[in-house]
């Protein structure tokens, strides 16, 4: 699944060049950080400069966790009794690879000065 993903979503562009750079890492919620511990992960071997994570809502645990892989780790919500992500947003669809792909086709068109 994920090479299909890296496939679709991708499209013959190359990875961004992430040396040296400040990378705000967000998701919609982090349960374990199992995932944002693998992404924090890959970002260092790209030698990012800095990792900041930011979430809306998760699990005590998960965030003191990845407190000791990322630079910053922002997060207003973390309840005592935290069950799932998708509990704490009304509206929670899977996100379908239409819009991904029409969203980093977006992004590839905005002109960052900084880069």
């Amino acid at each position: 699944e994920l090479k299909r993903r890296e496939i679709t979503y991708r499209n013959n562009h190359t990875f961004p060049s992430v040396k040296g750079k400040s990378i705000i890492l967000v998701d919609d919620g982090m349960a374990t950080g199992a995932t944002m511990r693998v992404a924090i992960t890959a970002l260092k071997k790209l030698q990012a400069k800095e990792i900041i994570v930011a979430i809306p809502v998760a699990s005590r645990e998960a965030v003191e966790q990845i407190k000791q892989f990322a630079t910053e780790v922002i997060c207003p919500l973390m309840p005592e009794d935290f069950h799932a992500v998708g509990g704490y947003y009304e509206n929670f669809p899977q996100t379908e690879d239409e819009e991904v792909k029409y969203l980093l086709t977006q992004s590839r068109q905005v002109k960052n000065p900084h880069a």
